[in-house]
């Protein structure tokens, strides 16, 4: 870092990644969507709130796995660092030491608990186990004591942490009951965070691996890991169809498959340019291009279907 030194507000907006809190924004506005459709009901301001305790849960997931991931050598080795991966450049460079990084994360889980317990008594008490659920998942992604990620699960975890869990979760808080259809609403989303997660580790496969953090980039290899890409994201459009076959989505939200063409742009570059991480990069953003578009536009053929 050269030239003048950010402000500590800059810092700590690309700290928690405030750019891709678009991942938080996709699951809270589908399930409230489903709400809508489903049951006539929207409240603007449990929907505020639970966006803003999602966000909170997003900062802190963030921030402590960039924690644990300098506490154990990984981002420090890695040297494939891009906009979309490698951790935070901040604790790397002395920028913001450890500590100040680890209770940055507690503050985060603070004001995530607080709109949980609010929301508890506001909307149901169900909630409060949705969210202890998220706020683990988010922990023992990279913690020590658990380390999804090192065992192969973590993008298992992040894709029904930022899926299923946050749609069903959203649903609840605007309706007071759980809804399988809801549950099931945010598959697709799933798949294409858990995509976002899945690519964003190919720079990071031999940082990763030499640490032992054996995800599943580190143990398919990059050519492996490129075919599983391009299969997960058909599998992704597949599902939007069979739940617009299952009546769980209504025609109107078939429109998500028009960002299909931005998808196959992406899968062409992964198997062309897989071991080539800065050619990678356009494919990096068009992945969370496919999951922003695609959510919203499944949401928004729900909004309409409530409508009409």
């Amino acid at each position: 870092m050269t030239g003048e030194r950010p402000s500590k507000l800059r810092i700590w907006f690309a700290e928690v990644r405030a750019p891709f809190f678009t991942a938080s924004l996709v699951p809270v506005v589908l399930g409230a969507a489903v709400a809508w459709e489903s049951e006539g009901l929207f409240d603007p301001l449990l929907f505020a709130l639970t966006l803003l305790g999602v966000v909170f849960a997003h900062a802190w997931t963030n921030v402590i796995n960039d924690y644990f991931d300098y506490r154990s050598g990984t981002d420090p080795v890695n040297k494939n660092r891009t906009p979309f991966n490698g951790g935070s450049p901040f604790l790397v460079a002395g920028v913001l030491a450890p500590r100040e990084v680890y209770w940055g994360a507690i503050s985060f889980f603070g004001a995530c608990a607080a709109i949980g317990l609010y929301l508890s008594y506001a909307a149901t008490y169900w909630i409060l186990p949705l969210g202890v659920a998220g706020v683990a998942l988010g922990y023992f992604y990279t913690s020590p004591r658990l380390n999804l990620a090192a065992m192969g699960v973590g993008e298992f975890a992040v894709g029904f942490g930022f899926g299923p869990l946050v749609v069903e979760g959203a649903y609840m808080v605007q309706t007071g009951s759980f809804s399988l259809a809801a549950l099931l609403a945010g598959l697709p989303v799933a798949f294409l965070i858990g995509l976002v997660l899945f690519i964003n580790q190919f720079p990071d496969r031999e940082a990763d691996g030499s640490v032992g953090k054996n995800h599943w980039v580190v143990r398919m290899g990059l050519q492996k890991a490129s075919f599983w890409y391009a299969g997960l994201m058909a599998a992704t459009f597949a599902t939007v169809v069979a739940l617009w076959a299952a009546g769980i989505y209504p025609v109107w939200s078939l429109v998500a498959l028009v960002p299909a063409a931005i998808a196959l742009k992406a899968v062409k570059t992964v198997l062309d340019k897989y071991a080539s991480f800065r050619e990678l990069v356009p494919a990096q953003a068009m992945t969370v291009q496919v999951h922003l578009t695609v959510g919203l536009l499944i949401s928004a053929g729900l909004i309409a279907a409530g409508l009409l």
